[in-house]
C-alpha cells in the first residue's frame, strides 16, 4: 500500500512538473514590435561606392614593429576624409589625438546626452598570394567591392561618414551632442582609442550611447532560430595569453626517462581540456536566451523557458560539443603554440605551450591563473602571464538608448530579431567602459556565413547593397540621437 502511494506522489509531482514546464513555454512568446513606417531615404549610391573603393585603397596595415608601418598612407586616409566629406569638416571640430585617433564633435541642442559613433580604419595585413584580386585596389565585381577593410572597419566608417554628410547637408542639428571616434591602431590594441577616452573623461563627457563594431544581421547561428538576427554585443570577454614551460637536462632520445618534459606539458594540456571551467549564465548570455527562446522552434523553446531545469543539460552540451554555445557560457581555452626540441632525437632541455584565453564575467586573470594551476597540480610547470585583460562590464538594456537602437535596426531590417549577446572578440569600444554602461557592439551589416569569415581572411569584400543599407540605418540612428 505504501508504494502504491509514493509511486501515485512521484506521478503527480511528474505531472505537476510537466505542467509548468508546458505552460512556461507556451506562455514564452516574441515580444511584440511596431510596425515599420515607410521611409524611403534617398542616398548618393555612386558617391558612397566611390568613396568606399578609394578608402580601400589606403594601405592602412598597422604593425605593432612601427618599421612596418607606411604612415603617408594614413595621412592619405585623412586627407581622403577632408576631401570628400567636406561638410562634416565645416561644421564639425576635428581633433587629433595620439598617433592615429581621429574625434570629430559636432555640437547638438544639448550636451546632456552626448553620443559616439566608434570605428576604425587601420586593417590587417594581406597575404596576397590568397587572393583572387589585389586587396588594395578596390575592385567592383559581382555588385561587390574587394579589398581589405571593407567589413573590418572602413565599411562601417564610411556608412558613419556618408549618413552625417547627407543629413548635414539636411540642415541636420542633433539634438544632442555627437562625437564621431576613430582609430588607426584598433588591430593591434594601440593607444589612439584610450587616449580619446582619456580626452573625454578629462572634459567631463559622459556619453550616453557609444555604438562601435561588434555583432551583425545574420542567420542559422542559435539553435532552432530560423529568422535572421540582429545581435547585438553588450559585453566583451576579457583576453588573456599565457605562456606554461618545463626545464629538463636533456640529452639523447636513445635514453629518455620515464616522463619527459614534452609527456609532461602533454598531460597538463589533456588536464586542463578535461577539466573546463565552471558555467556562468551571465546577464549577456541570460539575455540572449530570453530573446532568442521567444522565437524559437518548440523544443529549444522549451528548453530555454525552463533554464532552472535544463540548465545542466546546455552545460553538458557546451562541454561535450565547444564551439559558439560553450563560448557564451563559460570561460574557454584554446592551446595555441607548442614548442620542444628541434631534432627528432634531441631530448630538449625546455618545452613550453601556449594557451590564449577568453575570460568570462565573474572570471579574472588572477583567478583563471589558480585554477590552471590546481588543475595541472605540477610545481615544475613555470606559469606565466604574457598579456590580457579582464572581462567589461555589462552596458545597460533597459534604458531609452538601447530603444533608440532597437528602434533603428527594426525600421533597417524589419524581420531580425533583435538580441543582445556576449563578444567573444576585443573591440576598442571597451575603452569606453570607463566612462559609460551604454557601449553596444553592432556591425550594421548583413553578413553571410561567408562574408563572416573574410574578416582577417582572403577575398574580404562587400556587396554595395550592404554598403548602402548600413549607410541607410545611420542615417535613422543619427536621426533618434
Amino acid at each position: 500500500m505504501v508504494s502504491y502511494i509514493i509511486l501515485g506522489a512521484l506521478l503527480g509531482a511528474l505531472a505537476v512538473l510537466i505542467a509548468v514546464v508546458l505552460i512556461r513555454t507556451l506562455t514564452f512568446k516574441p515580444k511584440l514590435l511596431p510596425p515599420v513606417k515607410e521611409d524611403k531615404i534617398e542616398l548618393d549610391r555612386e558617391k558612397i561606392v566611390a568613396d568606399m573603393v578609394d578608402m580601400v585603397r589606403c594601405k592602412t596595415v598597422s604593425n605593432r614593429d612601427e618599421a612596418l608601418v607606411d604612415r603617408a598612407e594614413f595621412k592619405k586616409f585623412q586627407d581622403l576624409l577632408v576631401e570628400r566629406f567636406p561638410l562634416i569638416h565645416k561644421h564639425c571640430t576635428l581633433r587629433k589625438i595620439g598617433k592615429t585617433g581621429l574625434l570629430y564633435f559636432l555640437k547638438g541642442n544639448s550636451s546632456e546626452k552626448p553620443s559616439v559613433c566608434m570605428a576604425h580604419y587601420d586593417v590587417v595585413p594581406v597575404n596576397e598570394e590568397g587572393w583572387d584580386t589585389p586587396a588594395f585596389e578596390g575592385i567592383i565585381k559581382d555588385g561587390s567591392i574587394i579589398g581589405r577593410g571593407t567589413l573590418d572597419t572602413k565599411g562601417t566608417l564610411c556608412g558613419i561618414m556618408e549618413a552625417l554628410e547627407k543629413m548635414l547637408a539636411d540642415g541636420y542639428v542633433p539634438e544632442n551632442d555627437l562625437y564621431l571616434s576613430f582609430s588607426g591602431e584598433e588591430e593591434i590594441d594601440g593607444t589612439s582609442c584610450p587616449e580619446i577616452v582619456a580626452y573625454l573623461e578629462e572634459n567631463g563627457v559622459k556619453p550616453a550611447i557609444v555604438l562601435d563594431e561588434g555583432g551583425a544581421v545574420v542567420k542559422n547561428v542559435f539553435p532552432g532560430v530560423k529568422k535572421e538576427c540582429a545581435l547585438i554585443g553588450i559585453a566583451e570577454k576579457g583576453g588573456v595569453n599565457i605562456n606554461f614551460s618545463i626545464n629538463s637536462e636533456g640529452g639523447h632520445s636513445s635514453t629518455p626517462p620515464v616522463h619527459t618534459i614534452c609527456g609532461k606539458l602533454a598531460k597538463a594540456i589533456a588536464d586542463i581540456e578535461a577539466n573546463p571551467f565552471k558555467k556562468r549564465l551571465t546577464k549577456p548570455a541570460k539575455e540572449m536566451f530570453d530573446y532568442m527562446g521567444r522565437n524559437a522552434t518548440f523544443p529549444m523553446r522549451m528548453v530555454l523557458a525552463n533554464l532552472w531545469l535544463f540548465m545542466p543539460v546546455l552545460d553538458l552540451v557546451g562541454k561535450k560539443t565547444g564551439g559558439e554555445l560553450n563560448a557564451m557560457i563559460r570561460t574557454t581555452v584554446a592551446v595555441t603554440r607548442m614548442e620542444g626540441s628541434t631534432a627528432y632525437n634531441v631530448l630538449p632541455p625546455k618545452a613550453s605551450f601556449g594557451i590564449n584565453m577568453r575570460l568570462i564575467g565573474g572570471d579574472t586573470i588572477e583567478s583563471s591563473m589558480e585554477y590552471l594551476k590546481k588543475v595541472i597540480d605540477n610545481d615544475k610547470i613555470k606559469i606565466e602571464l604574457v598579456g590580457g585583460m579582464n572581462p567589461s562590464i555589462y552596458s545597460d538594456t533597459s534604458c531609452k538608448e538601447w530603444g533608440k537602437l532597437e528602434t533603428a535596426i527594426h525600421e533597417t531590417w524589419s524581420e531580425a530579431i533583435v538580441s543582445p549577446y556576449l563578444m567573444v572578440a576585443c573591440s576598442d569600444s571597451r575603452h569606453y567602459c570607463k566612462i559609460t554602461d551604454r557601449v553596444y557592439r553592432f556591425s550594421a551589416m548583413r553578413l553571410s556565413k561567408e562574408e563572416r569569415a573574410m574578416i582577417h581572411g582572403n577575398n574580404e569584400r562587400i556587396p554595395i547593397d550592404t554598403l548602402v543599407k548600413t549607410v541607410e540605418f545611420y542615417v535613422r540612428f543619427l536621426r533618434l540621437l
